[in-house]
C-alpha cells in the first residue's frame, strides 16, 4: 500500500485487525483501545464499527468547518463496504493519536539543514522525511488543515472499510461453510446464489474473530459512489439550528467568560482597578492571562451570562504597557523587508541554470510586489469551554488540531495528558486560525478558578480581529531577462517575510520546535515551483522574525506568492506582445496537466471571445496542495471600484469524491479571495491593530458576489487538496483584467484602482 496507508498487526490473540496500530507510542494506542471498547456497535478495526441493525459506524478524525469532509470521508467507507451512504454514521475521533495525520503539516516543515535540495518534476524541494518520521511516531498528529483530509484518508479508510467488507464475507464464509467467492454484497446485506442471506449487523460478532483473507480496495471503474454528487450530511443541521458549534455548547451550572487583552500586540497590563466591572449585575471575577501560546497578555472577566462579562470586561480600568522592545509598525515593517530583499542573501529553495549570465546578456524586468498582513476574520469568535476538578480537565472546542488542544490543557492545568477529554464541535469557520490554541489555554486558565464549574470562553469581535495570528506581510522583487524577440531566458525571485511554521511550532508543539529557524517552505511555496519551463531560475527567500504574531492562513505563501509570480508572467506576456494565455502556452509544453487545466478554463469561459460592452478578463494559473487551479476573472468598473461578474475555475484535483463540494470550495474559495483582494489589510500603528471589526475590515457580500463555474479534468490520479487551492489565483487574475480595464499595473494588495 502506499505510505497514507498505515500498517495492520493483530490486536492481543484476536484475530480482530486494527489499521493503524503498529506506527504508535504505546501511550497513542489508548485512544485505539478506546474506540475499540466503545459503546454502540461491534469494531471491526480502529475506524470501523458495525451496528446491530447494520448500520456502520465510522471514526471522524477530521474537524468540520464547512468543506465537507463529514460527508466524504463516510463516501469513501460506504464506497468499499457496499453500504448505502445514509446508512453510515460518525463517531468523532477527538485527539486519539491513532488518527494521526501528517500529511496536513508537510507543506510548512522546515528542511533539515543537511537535506540536498533534490528537483522532482518542476524543481519542486522535498519535505524534511526526519521531521515527518519524529512527528508520526511520537505524536501521532490529528489535525485539520492543508487541504489534507480527503488526502489522507484516500487509502486508510478504504483500507479500513474494505477490511471490515472482507471479514464479514469471511464470517458468512464459516458460519454458512461456503467459499467465499460465491458470496456478494449488496446494500450490506451478504447473499450467496442458494437464497442465503445475512445482513451485516448479524454478522459482525463473528466477523470479529474472523481473519480478513484477501483485501482488495475496488477500481475506479467499480466506484458506484465516489465521483457522484450527493448532498452534505451536515446541512440539515444548520438549516433547522440543531447543529452544535463551539458557542453552542450549554452544561449545568456553566459560567461565562470573555477575554479582554492588551491593545498593544506583545503588551501586558500593568495597574488595573476592577472594583467597577466587580460591582456590576452578574459579574464575579477576574482571572488574569498571561501570554499563552503566543498570544498577548490580559484578563477574562467571568460572569452568570456573556453580556454581563462582556459589559464587565469593558468596566475595567487599565494601564497597558507598551511591550519591552517598543511598539510594532506595519510601515516600518515593510520598509525592512525591502531592505532585506535588497541585501539578497536569503535561503535559495530553487537554482537552474546560470541567471547571472542570462542577466547580462538580455534585458531586465523588474517589479517589486507586495501583500499586507491578514486576519482570518472567522465568523464564529474563538472560543472554548472548559470544565476543571477531580484531577481532570474537559474541554468542548471547535479546533482544527485536537491533539495540541489537549497537550496544552494539560499543561496549563498540571496533570497529565489522559486525564485531558477533548470534544471537538463544529466551526465556524478555520482558514487555519483554529490550528492556534491560545484561547484554549486561556479557557483552561480560567476554568482553573471557577470551582468545578464549567466556563465558556469567548473572544468578543474586537479582540477576534486585534490578536489574531494574521498572514505574513511579504516583498518581492522578480526580474526576468528577455531576449531580443521577448523570449524569457532567465527568472529571479527574492522575498522576505515572517516564516509561520517555526512559529506554529513553538506554540501549538514545543516539543518539536527548534532553537534554530530552518529554511521555511510555506514562506516560499509558489515561487519555487513554478511549472513553467524557463532555462534559467533562481528563487530565494528571507524569512525574517517581525515581532507580529503570525500563522497559517487559507493556502499559507501561496496566498500571496501566487499573486506575485502570476502578475509577473502577465507583465512578461505583455512585452512579449503575446495573449497571456498563448504566451502561457508556449512555456507548459512539457506540463501536460498544466496545460490541460489552463485549456479548459479558456474554452469553457470564452476567453477571446466578445463581452459585454465594460468588462475584461484576466487569468492566472496556479498549483497548491497537489491541485491545479486556472480561473478566469471577468470585470468592469462600478462607481470607481471593481466589480467581478464572473469566475471560471478549472480544477485538477485528481479523483473527484463528491463533485458538489468541489464546486462549493471553488465558490467559497473565490468569495474569501475576493475579500481580501478588495479589502483585506491589518495596519498595525503604535503596535495597535487598525482593523478591529467588519466596518473597517469588510467581507464580500451576497450582492457583490459573482458568479462561480467550475469544471473538473478527469483523473484516476488519488485525491489531492481542494478546501484552499482555488484562493491563489483569483487575486492575480483580477489583476491581469484590471490591467487591461484601466491600464495600471497594480503590484501591491489589496487592489486599489
Amino acid at each position: 500500500m502506499k505510505r497514507r496507508a498505515l500498517l495492520f498487526t493483530a490486536l492481543g490473540g484476536a484475530s480482530a485487525l486494527v489499521v493503524g496500530w503498529a506506527v504508535l507510542p504505546a501511550r497513542s494506542r489508548l485512544g485505539a483501545a478506546r474506540l475499540l471498547q466503545g459503546k454502540g456497535g461491534v469494531s471491526l478495526n480502529g475506524w470501523i464499527k458495525i451496528a446491530s441493525d447494520g448500520s456502520v459506524i465510522m471514526a471522524m478524525p477530521r474537524s468540520e468547518m464547512g468543506q465537507g469532509v463529514h460527508t466524504a470521508l463516510p463516501m469513501l467507507a460506504a464506497e468499499e463496504l457496499d453500504v448505502p451512504l445514509g446508512s453510515v454514521r460518525i463517531e468523532q475521533a477527538g485527539a486519539d493519536a491513532i488518527y494521526g495525520n501528517v500529511a496536513m503539516l508537510v507543506a510548512g516543515l522546515p528542511f533539515h539543514p543537511h537535506e540536498a535540495q533534490s528537483e522532482d518534476g518542476f524543481g519542486r524541494v522535498k519535505a524534511s522525511r526526519w521531521l515527518v518520521g519524529k512527528v508520526a511516531r511520537e505524536l501521532g498528529i490529528n489535525a485539520t488543515g492543508g487541504s489534507s483530509s480527503v488526502a489522507d484518508a484516500w487509502d486508510v479508510v478504504r483500507l479500513a472499510a474494505a477490511t471490515a467488507r472482507a471479514c464479514l464475507l469471511g464470517a458468512a464464509s464459516l458460519q454458512w461453510k461456503l467459499p467465499v467467492d460465491e458470496l456478494s454484497v449488496s446494500a450490506g446485506v451478504i447473499s450467496h446464489p442458494s437464497g442465503r442471506t445475512a445482513g451485516y449487523g448479524e454478522l459482525a460478532r463473528f466477523a470479529v474473530a474472523t481473519p480478513p483473507g484477501k483485501v482488495r480496495l475496488k477500481e475506479h471503474k467499480e466506484f458506484k459512489l465516489i465521483g457522484r454528487s450527493v448532498p452534505r450530511v451536515d446541512v440539515p443541521s444548520k438549516v433547522d439550528g440543531s447543529a452544535i458549534f463551539g458557542l453552542d455548547v450549554r452544561l449545568p451550572g456553566m459560567r461565562y467568560a470573555v477575554v479582554r487583552l492588551c491593545p498593544m500586540l506583545g503588551g501586558s497590563p500593568g495597574r488595573i482597578d476592577a472594583a467597577a466591572a466587580l460591582a456590576q449585575p452578574g459579574v464575579e471575577r477576574i482571572v488574569m492571562l498571561p501570554a499563552y501560546a503566543g498570544s498577548t497578555a490580559g484578563f477574562a472577566v467571568v460572569a452568570a451570562t456573556t453580556w454581563q462579562a462582556q459589559q464587565g470586561a469593558l468596566g475595567v480600568d487599565v494601564d497597558w504597557q507598551q511591550r519591552p522592545r517598543g511598539a510594532l509598525e506595519s510601515r516600518q515593517i515593510e520598509a525592512s523587508l525591502e531592505a532585506a530583499v535588497r541585501l539578497g542573501d536569503g535561503h535559495v529553495f530553487h537554482e537552474r541554470g546560470n541567471v547571472a549570465g542570462a542577466e547580462a546578456e538580455g534585458r531586465q524586468i523588474e517589479a517589486w510586489y507586495r501583500a499586507p498582513y491578514l486576519a482570518h476574520a472567522t465568523l464564529e469568535p474563538m472560543n472554548c469551554t472548559a470544565q476543571v476538578r477531580d484531577g481532570s480537565v474537559e474541554i468542548w472546542v471547535p479546533t482544527q488540531v485536537p491533539e495540541a488542544a489537549r497537550s496544552i490543557a494539560a499543561r496549563v492545568a498540571r496533570v497529565p495528558v489522559e486525564r485531558v477529554t477533548v470534544n471537538v464541535t463544529l466551526l465556524g469557520g478555520g482558514f487555519g486560525r483554529r490550528l492556534e490554541v491560545d484561547y484554549v489555554a486561556q479557557a483552561v486558565r480560567v476554568a482553573l478558578d471557577c470551582g468545578g464549574a464549567p466556563v465558556q470562553l469567548m473572544w468578543p469581535r474586537q479582540e477576534d480581529q486585534s490578536h489574531d495570528f494574521y498572514r505574513p506581510m511579504q516583498v518581492a522583487r522578480l526580474r526576468a531577462a528577455v531576449d531580443m524577440d521577448g523570449q524569457i531566458q532567465s527568472l529571479r525571485i527574492q522575498s522576505a517575510g515572517d516564516a509561520v511554521s517555526p512559529r506554529w511550532f513553538e506554540r501549538a508543539m514545543p516539543a518539536l520546535a527548534s532553537p534554530i529557524d530552518m529554511p521555511d517552505k510555506t514562506t516560499a511555496e509558489g515561487l519555487f515551483d513554478l511549472p513553467y519551463r524557463i532555462a534559467h531560475q533562481k528563487m530565494e527567500h528571507t524569512a525574517t522574525r517581525m515581532g507580529v504574531p503570525v500563522g497559517f492562513w487559507r493556502s499559507v505563501g501561496h496566498s500571496h506568492n501566487a499573486f506575485f509570480s502570476e502578475s509577473f508572467i502577465d507583465e512578461l506576456a505583455v512585452e512579449a506582445k503575446q495573449d497571456p494565455i498563448a504566451f502561457r502556452r508556449s512555456l507548459l509544453q512539457h506540463a501536460p496537466r498544466h496545460l490541460a487545466v489552463l485549456n479548459l478554463a479558456a474554452e469553457k469561459s470564452g476567453w477571446g471571445s466578445r463581452l459585454a460592452p465594460g468588462r475584461v478578463q484576466g487569468v492566472a494559473l496556479h498549483e497548491s496542495f497537489g491541485t491545479i487551479v486556472a480561473q478566469v476573472v471577468e470585470v468592469s468598473m462600478l462607481s470607481g471600484r471593481p466589480q467581478v461578474h464572473r469566475v471560471t475555475c478549472a480544477v485538477d484535483c485528481g479523483t473527484v469524491i463528491n463533485p458538489d463540494t468541489v464546486a462549493q470550495q471553488m465558490e467559497g474559495s473565490v468569495v474569501f479571495a475576493l475579500t481580501a483582494a478588495l479589502d483585506g489589510r491589518v495596519d498595525i500603528v503604535g503596535g495597535v491593530v487598525q482593523q478591529t471589526n467588519f466596518p473597517s475590515y469588510p467581507l464580500v457580500q451576497m450582492v457583490q458576489a459573482p458568479l462561480v463555474e467550475t469544471w473538473l479534468v478527469p483523473s484516476e490520479r488519488p485525491p489531492a487538496g481542494v478546501g484552499e487551492p482555488g484562493v491563489p489565483p483569483f487575486a492575480p487574475a483580477l489583476a491581469n483584467a484590471l490591467f487591461s480595464l484601466v491600464g495600471k499595473r497594480l503590484r501591491s494588495l489589496p487592489l486599489v484602482v
